[in-house]
């Protein structure tokens, strides 16, 4: 053979004989067979996954309009610092007047200590009796044994 000779053939030598080979139509056939479930599987995935994004777009809006409502919730607060500053000055107040009710009832309580201890004390010594103011020495018998 000469170098220059090609043993390939063309596509446009072989293109009138294409509806002719039935091997080939076969092939393609057995091909195509072998292929089609996978493409099939493949073609229902991709749609199974555009449907998917599709609901996941969706949600996603969904939860951007609830994310907008809260920030515009978030920035429409009140000004809370002068009820917070008032609330610090009440509670301020309020310590000083515990504190000083504590201290009154200690005192209170000290008070009733030191009244019980004189009661104790007071019932514990006798009481001392004035002697009457004597009457004229010349009293009667009876009114000076009375006297004892």
């Amino acid at each position: 053979m000469d170098d220059t000779e090609s043993t390939t053939t063309s596509a446009d030598e072989n293109t009138g004989n294409l509806c002719d080979n039935p091997t080939r139509d076969t092939l393609a056939e057995g091909l195509l067979g072998l292929l089609k479930p996978t493409v099939d599987q493949l073609d229902d995935r991709v749609r199974a996954t555009r449907i998917a994004q599709l609901e996941l777009k969706q949600q996603i809006d969904s939860l951007n309009e609830e994310l907008q409502k809260v920030r515009e919730a978030l920035n429409n607060h009140p000004d809370l610092d002068p009820y917070v500053k008032k609330l610090i000055a009440c509670k301020h107040k309020v310590t000083v007047v515990l504190n000083v009710l504590q201290a009154s009832q200690d005192r209170l309580n000290e008070i009733r200590r030191m009244i019980s201890k004189e009661k104790v004390v007071r019932a514990t010594l006798p009481v001392p009796t004035q002697p009457e103011p004597e009457q004229s020495t010349s009293g009667t018998a009876s009114d000076r044994g009375s006297i004892n």
